[in-house]
């Protein structure tokens, strides 16, 4: 195979890959179903609520993968949020039971066509980089024998009274403007301030809180934070990718912290099949900013609570 059509076949694979993920996160949302939240309030969800990690090596997987891994803990109703690969499984002392079929997860990079390399030479400017996805196989620890108990075993999920004192020490922790007050939650961006009506406005105190990480992550992507592009007036493109990105990041800050996810937006739905529709690199760039700004907001916990731990360079999601 000329090394023309070897790259040809490459990128066809890559377009695909994307194009699977979306169809797939499209179909839950034209469903009613919001795929980084609805697992958790079903009957189905047997697995604690937590980020899902690598058994093997202890880190978080992040960005799309934690949508794509939830999704098949609840799919095919795993009671743990643990992951390896098969060769793993053999270094760990186990083995994946026969028969059993592996989740796909990906793993973004980016290379630099040779014909990109030659124009940069020419022309004296830098090579322009494209961002691709690559699979790999995980499998459940429940679909595994032989590991160590101690993998086996679920955390057990966090003391309800144990959540509102530590988002409430972390809101302090950022350092951002966080006032409570009036009738409706925001942030503004011009004046770098977040505002959340009293925890007494709301049905249940707990979405007091689920809200107020909600705003946080729009507050993540200021200017001299993560830098996100925060200009989309409401019903732009933009602004729907950007609500996309802080309903994520709100899912990954609530698990992490044991709180059970919930949808901010559900009217946005139709926006953001919208936006997917429009481009299907969409939802794994905005699952990638999701995760840095919640990586950024969990970052401000005191050492001994964070939980959170990022993957190689190499399995790191798409900017």
């Amino acid at each position: 195979m000329s090394r023309h059509a070897a790259r040809a076949r490459s990128g066809s694979d890559r377009t695909s890959l994307y194009d699977e993920i979306t169809t797939k996160i499209m179909a839950e949302l034209e469903a009613g179903r919001v795929p980084w939240v609805q697992p958790w309030g079903t009957a189905a969800a047997k697995a604690p609520l937590a980020m899902p990690k690598n058994a093997a090596t202890g880190r978080q997987y992040s960005g799309i993968n934690v949508l794509i891994l939830w999704g098949s803990v609840i799919e095919h109703g795993f009671p743990v949020q643990g992951w390896v690969t098969f060769r793993q499984a053999l270094s760990i002392g186990g083995n994946v039971r026969k028969g059993e079929h592996g989740t796909t997860v990906v793993y973004a990079d980016r290379f630099i066509p040779d014909d990109e390399k030659k124009r940069a030479r020419e022309t004296g400017e830098e090579a322009q980089a494209i961002p691709f996805l690559k699979r790999f196989t995980v499998f459940n620890l429940a679909q595994c024998e032989g590991l160590p108990e101690a993998l086996a075993i679920a955390a057990p999920p966090p003391e309800p009274g144990l959540i509102e004192p530590k988002v409430e020490a972390l809101i302090k922790a950022t350092g951002i403007d966080f006032r409570i007050g009036g009738s409706r939650a925001f942030y503004a961006p011009a004046h770098d301030y977040v505002q959340v009506p009293p925890p007494q406005a709301y049905f249940e105190p707990i979405n007091w809180h689920r809200t107020a990480l909600h705003e946080l992550g729009h507050a993540s992507g200021a200017p001299h934070r993560l830098n996100r592009d925060l200009s989309g007036s409401f019903g732009s493109k933009k602004y729907a990718f950007e609500e996309l990105v802080a309903e994520m990041n709100a899912a990954f800050c609530c698990a992490s912290l044991g709180i059970a996810p919930t949808v901010r937006h559900a009217d946005y739905i139709g926006s953001w099949l919208d936006v997917l529709r429009e481009d299907n690199r969409a939802i794994v760039r905005a699952a990638s900013q999701a995760n840095k700004a919640a990586d950024f907001l969990l970052g401000f916990l005191p050492s001994d609570d964070e939980r959170r731990a990022t993957l190689s360079d190499r399995e790191q999601e798409a900017a």
